[in-house]
């Protein structure tokens, strides 16, 4: 079950969708999930459902609210047209880790308004991937689970990489890697799996061969059934042995 709300954060106002298990049940348990670059859309809603439905309350924040109004972009075609891809690369570069981060404790405000007062999970896709682990480090008495599927960057050598606070986390992470993504390339997987292994983390980094980058999301171009039910199992397991 679906429902919007607004958040109001240090910037402004963040919509966000909130969803509940269909059977009605309640849950303490709560999971924000960390849009990819094409925005809150149906596609996310339908993940978000199904990870509700194993018992959390989930929301799922437009992370692009400081740029106005826009699409939902069109996973399989934004990148390849030159307006909407100038479009999305500012939105990224606009909405810093840092930007994120902050919004995550109006994120977990709104969980608790929903009744998700307990334990939380942070999961991201692609650009979300990072700021799932971020949120982790930065709110490490909530965030008991981490986990991103085809996240980008991860282990950059930017200053605010999400590598460089492993020693802040606490919660069990997850990382599954596209068997082949420009954006997250072997040294940077080595260098994640190095950082969290130093950081004291419950970990995995799982290697999705065969997988290209957005292989989980059912409205991408590459997407994979048989690799995003993979993701949905290592994805619920964790959720219920952190959470």
């Amino acid at each position: 079950m679906k429902h919007e709300i607004e958040i109001r954060t240090a910037d402004g106002i963040a919509k966000a969708a909130v969803i509940k298990p269909e059977n009605g049940a309640a849950t303490t348990r709560g999971v924000i999930v960390y849009m990819d670059a094409f925005g809150p859309r149906q596609a996310l809603y339908d993940m978000g459902q199904r990870i509700a439905d194993a018992g959390h309350v989930v929301l799922v924040p437009d992370l692009f609210y400081r740029s106005g109004g826009y699409g939902p972009f069109d996973a399989r075609t934004a990148f390849g047209e030159e307006s909407s891809r100038t479009r999305l690369k500012s939105m990224i570069q606009a909405t810093t880790q840092e930007f994120t981060a902050r919004d995550s404790a109006a994120f977990i405000d709104a969980l608790a308004g929903e009744g998700a007062t307990g334990p939380i999970a942070t999961v991201g896709y692609c650009m979300g991937g990072g700021r799932a682990l971020t949120a982790a480090a930065r709110y490490p008495d909530r965030v008991k689970a981490a986990a991103s599927f085809h996240g980008g960057n991860l282990a950059s050598d930017a200053g605010d990489s999400p590598h460089r606070l492993a020693d802040s986390i606490k919660a069990k992470v997850y990382v599954g890697v596209a068997g082949v993504d420009n954006s997250f390339p072997p040294e940077q997987s080595a260098r994640l799996a190095e950082a969290l292994r130093a950081g004291g983390v419950d970990h995995a980094i799982e290697n999705y061969v065969g997988m290209a980058h957005g292989w989980a999301v059912p409205d991408h171009g590459v997407y994979d059934k048989a690799g995003s039910e993979r993701h949905f199992k290592r994805l619920l397991t964790l959720l219920e042995e952190a959470l």
